[in-house]
């Protein structure tokens, strides 16, 4: 009996990994051929083979989708996971790198580089990742140091974001061309995503996923507590900060890229839970790959639902993600790691 439970178990697993990569795989397809410019898959086919065809549809597929959509599966996978690790870490469902000021921090470091002219590569990421580690680290210190309640841990966030915000409007005030190019970022939107940006941001994004999923046993046993880790010979210290750290380097890499795109790292995890359950080695391989399905899909609508006009797929997000953290909320479970 537990042979065919288990067998059952296993296959329902499978199917729900199936089912999710055909999503994705849908996913990446309509984000590639929809836009104010039908792009068919014949076409793509074409602009594969024949990578140097100066066409205007192969250009299409190169240098505007095809880098955006890529950005999209990145920046999706990257908060969906990161949401998902700081939810397990700091043991609070309702946890996610936009309500605990870890999108903000990085958010401000990207302001502060606009300001000094670093517009892209290896230091706009490193300086992300930073602004984002040190708002985590200072939100996850205050709340051990402080014994604070789960509900105080997210007030604690919100006034971080506040603060964070505020720093981030006055270098704005100051410099008129940061402000300029603020407003896009501040919503967050994949259109003026190149290369240039994409390469650097990717390669730290998926080493640290690499990193995070041949950590999922150290991950299961940090979210029975304290207590419980140090009684398995676990040094609780270093590996929650090490998992936020993680965690910090996913959402400023994606931030980097994207701008502030709310409730990814809170709609998916929370999903992804309702199916599979707190397993962190079934949790976050499907949380990266629904986030990078969600996130794109998200893209295509923001750029065809008022076709020719684009609204940034922030906006988007923001209309999904506030209602569903409104009904966590009232619900009353969401806060709970474990109920």
């Amino acid at each position: 009996m537990n042979n065919f439970m288990k067998s059952c178990k296993n296959r329902k697993i499978i199917l729900i990994y199936a089912a999710a990569i055909v999503f994705l795989a849908a996913s990446f397809f309509i984000g590639i051929m929809l836009g104010s410019t039908f792009v068919s898959f014949e076409k793509i086919w074409q602009a594969i083979l024949n990578p140097y065809n100066a066409g205007s549809t192969a250009r299409i597929f190169w240098h505007v989708r095809l880098p955006r959509i890529c950005a999209c599966l990145i920046c999706g996978a990257a908060l969906s996971v990161s949401g998902a690790v700081i939810q397990g870490v700091l043991a609070n469902r309702l946890a996610s790198p936009s309500i605990l000021g870890v999108n903000s921090g990085a958010g401000l470091a990207v302001t502060l580089c606009t300001a000094l002219e670093i517009y892209g590569g290896w230091r706009l990421s490193a300086f992300s990742f930073l602004g984002a580690f040190a708002s985590v680290m200072l939100v996850s210190i205050c709340s051990r140091k402080f014994g604070s309640s789960r509900g105080t841990v997210i007030l604690l966030g919100v006034a971080l974001n506040s603060l964070l915000n505020a720093v981030s409007d006055t270098i704005v005030t100051f410099n008129s061309e940061v402000g300029f190019m603020s407003n896009n970022f501040k919503i967050g939107e994949f259109s003026a995503v190149t290369y240039q940006k994409l390469l650097p941001a990717s390669i730290i994004i998926i080493a640290a996923l690499i990193v995070l999923f041949t950590l999922t046993n150290e991950l299961d046993i940090i979210t029975l507590g304290d207590d419980n880790a140090k009684g398995l010979g676990m040094n609780s210290g270093f590996m929650r900060t090490l998992f936020l750290l993680l965690a910090a380097l996913l959402a400023g890499c994606a931030v980097s890229l994207a701008g502030l795109l709310s409730f990814v790292g809170l709609i998916v995890p929370h999903t992804v839970r309702r199916i599979v359950g707190n397993k962190s080695s079934q949790l976050l391989p499907l949380c990266a790959i629904i986030g990078a399905a969600f996130v794109a899909l998200c893209d295509t609508i923001s750029r065809t639902l008022f076709s020719p006009y684009e609204i940034p797929v922030g906006i988007i997000m923001a209309f999904l993600g506030a209602p569903f953290f409104i009904f966590i909320l009232i619900k009353g479970k969401g806060g709970h790691a474990r109920d």
